[in-house]
Parts: C-alpha cells; sequence; structure tokens
C-alpha cells in the first residue's frame, strides 16, 4: 500500500501529554481508535474510541484494513503489547508505530537497574510459574501483573518457592499522576490499595534452578519410571539443545526430557508424546510446575500414530522403539535432525547396533552404580547397563 493505513501508539500514563508530536498527529488522524478502556480514558479520543472485544481478538481492526485506524498500547507496542500480534498478520507497508517507554523500562529507571541485566516477564496474562526459571541468589525481574490483587498473590508463590525474603517493589501507575513504588518482602507483605497498571520487581535471595544438565529426580513428578539423573545429562548432551530448537520426545513417559530441553537455550520447545493418559498427564504437571507449559506441547498417541506436524531439530527416543519407527523416522525426518535413543533391553540394544551398523553415529555403552546401605555397610548399588545411538540424519 502507498500509505500505512495503521498507526500503533505506545501510551503511558501521563497520556497524550507524553506523546511525541507524531504520534500525536498519527492520534488526530485516526477515524476509529482501539484500545482498553484506560487507554481510551487517557486518550480522550470520544465516540471515535472501541475497546476490545472480550475475549481479545485481532479482527475488528482487521475489517478496517485501508481505514485510518489507530490503535493504543501501554508504552512499547511490540513488548507483551499488541504490536507484535498485528503485525504478524499484516504487510510492512501497512503500519507504523510509534513506541514509548515501556514499564520494563520506566521500573528500571526508578530503581536504577540495568534492564538488560533483568529478566523482563509478561504475568498479566500468563501463569506466576512462568517466573520459575529466572530465581536464584541475586536475580532480578520484572513482572506485569493484571491487577490489584495479583501482586499479593506473587508474594504468596514466591514463599512457596522457598523465597520469603526476597525483595519485592509495587509499582503503581508508574509515568503518570498516581505513580506510586513501595518496598517490601516476600514473607511480610501486607501492602493494600494496590492500584492498576501495576508492575511486580523482585531481588531473589534464593530458589532456582540448576543450569545444567540432569536435574534431582526428585524435582520431577514420576511414577518410577523416569529417565535418571546420570543418563538424562548423558542424553542431553547428545541432543544438543540449541536456542530456539524444537524436540521430538517419542514416549516421554514423565517428560523429564522434554523439561530439561525446554529448560537449556532460549524458546526451546518439546513436543512430548506419550501413549499414557496418566503419564502424559504428569508431563502437563511437570511443564506447568517448571513454567514451561508455554513450550512443551503433550500429545496423547501411539508411537504408531502420525508423526507431529512440528518440524524437529531433534528426536529422542526413550523406550517404545522399534525397527518400523526407526525407518519411518530416518525416511520423514528433515535432513540434519539430530536422533538420540536409548536401550535398556537386549532387543532395544541389538535394534540400535544394527542401527549404528547400517546408518553410522556414535554408539555408547554406560554402566552406573550408586552407592547404597549393604548390612551396616555400604556397597555399589548398580543399573541395568544402558546403550545410546546418537546419529545425525
Amino acid at each position: 500500500m502507498a500509505e500505512a493505513w495503521l498507526s500503533i501508539i505506545g501510551l503511558g500514563e501521563d497520556g497524550p501529554k507524553g506523546l511525541s508530536p507524531a504520534s500525536r498527529d498519527a492520534l488526530a488522524a485516526a477515524e476509529t481508535v482501539f484500545g482498553g478502556p484506560r487507554h481510551l480514558a487517557l486518550a480522550d479520543v470520544g465516540p471515535r474510541g472501541r475497546e476490545w472485544p472480550v475475549p481479545f481478538d485481532l479482527g475488528p481492526v482487521l475489517a478496517l484494513r485501508g481505514r485510518r485506524v489507530a490503535v493504543l498500547a501501554s508504552g512499547d507496542p511490540f513488548w507483551h503489547g499488541a504490536g507484535g500480534s498485528l503485525a504478524a498478520r499484516l504487510a510492512p507497508g501497512e503500519w507504523r508505530a510509534f513506541p514509548a517507554p515501556s514499564t520494563f523500562s520506566l521500573v528500571a529507571a526508578r530503581l536504577g537497574w540495568r534492564i538488560e541485566n533483568v529478566a523482563c516477564l509478561g504475568l498479566h496474562a500468563a501463569p506466576l510459574a512462568r517466573l520459575a526459571p529466572h530465581l536464584g541468589p541475586g536475580r532480578r525481574a520484572i513482572c506485569t501483573l493484571r491487577d490489584g490483587k495479583a501482586p499479593a498473590a506473587l508474594a504468596a508463590w514466591l514463599v512457596a518457592q522457598g523465597d520469603g525474603a526476597a525483595r519485592l517493589w509495587v509499582c503503581e501507575a508508574l509515568g503518570g499522576p498516581r505513580e506510586r513504588l513501595r518496598e517490601t518482602r516476600a514473607a511480610t507483605f501486607d501492602l493494600t490499595g494496590i492500584a492498576a497498571p501495576v508492575a511486580v520487581a523482585i531481588e531473589a535471595t534464593g530458589g532456582g534452578l540448576p543450569h545444567s544438565a540432569g536435574l534431582p529426580d526428585a524435582m520431577f513428578a514420576h511414577d518410577g519410571t523416569i529417565t535418571k539423573r546420570p543418563v538424562r545429562a548423558l542424553t542431553l548432551s547428545a541432543l544438543a539443545p540449541r536456542a530456539g530448537e524444537t524436540l521430538w520426545d517419542l514416549g516421554a513417559g514423565n517428560g523429564s526430557v522434554a523439561v530439561e530441553w525446554a529448560l537449556s537455550a532460549p524458546g526451546a520447545r518439546a513436543v512430548a508424546v506419550e501413549r499414557r493418559a496418566d503419564r502424559a498427564a504428569t508431563i502437563r504437571r511437570n511443564a506447568d510446575s517448571f513454567g514451561l507449559a508455554h513450550r512443551i506441547e503433550v500429545i496423547e498417541a501411539e508411537l504408531s500414530a502420525p508423526l507431529p506436524a512440528t518440524p524437529p531439530h531433534a528426536v529422542f527416543l526413550g523406550g517404545g522403539a522399534s525397527a518400523e519407527l526407526l525407518d519411518r523416522l530416518w525416511r520423514t525426518l528433515p535432513e540434519g535432525t539430530r536422533l538420540v535413543a536409548n536401550a535398556v533391553t537386549l532387543e532395544t540394544e541389538a535394534l540400535l547396533i544394527e542401527a549404528h551398523a547400517a546408518r553410522g553415529g556414535h554408539l555408547l555403552r554406560v554402566e552406573l552404580a550408586e552407592a547404597a546401605p549393604l548390612g551396616r555397610f555400604r556397597g555399589w548399588d548398580r543399573a541395568r547397563p544402558l546403550v545410546q545411538w546418537s546419529v545425525q540424519r
């Protein structure tokens, strides 16, 4: 199109007076202005204003394609705002954006924090568990929250994670006449009268997840059948996760490998396929507890069913390997896909030895033993030998 019909405008709590001249011109030229009730009131657009539908839907904006339309968003529209969703549905020439300082930038400016060293999370529409991978002694985070009740819920969640000593700054309506910052601790949270929009800055004192492969087995919900910690570490090393990559975890069990894959690199995602309903439910439970439900898809199906639609970068076979499945994977996987399969039975071991002979790759045999009570003394409790085949398609 010769001229952009849609203006995506970042708006602060100071309303139109905080807008740049270009933003004000775009707002004045719009025939229709979309936004939340607070945005429309701040901008004082009168009868031109249209509230977003509930549930949220871009349809009404797209229906006005070619007309002069403005969308109001808080601060930077492309940081947990509507900007990214709109841009994904439009051609580059159809829209233009006028960002304002984001809530995260305003909080960092008030507290003197280097924003590049802070986790910035939009928890106004996501579970609090999304914060779990970002905790740890001295770690900082800024979280936008949905309403005035949410900071108390966040404090209670931190206490449940064992970090009642975490320092919290509750930041209300930053950048406007109602701005207020109050500091407290998670365990002694007693703030009342909290007004939206609200964000909470966190300085953690404990908690957090190890950033190495092979988390303790006790961190996972499972029924006793689990890829044990040392084997999981070897498996993740062979799978070699990278940022933004997708794993197929076939025969996923309790999903421990899928969870560790998703934790291992920014944007890493997993598709966990498990035939048993109870174990599929356990995978979902583990994904929730690690704050990864948005990055782990669970499919309840037999391994003989059609393969997942999302192309993988790596595939893990922890159980249920068969000659037919290996052949099907080899025929259909994209070139360059990394495939790792583990075996503890003689039959599966023979299958992997044959696959290694036919297709190459790396074959590894591992024997592990852990110290365990033996009468009044201790002895080595040996696990079944493991054979692991890893190969690149």
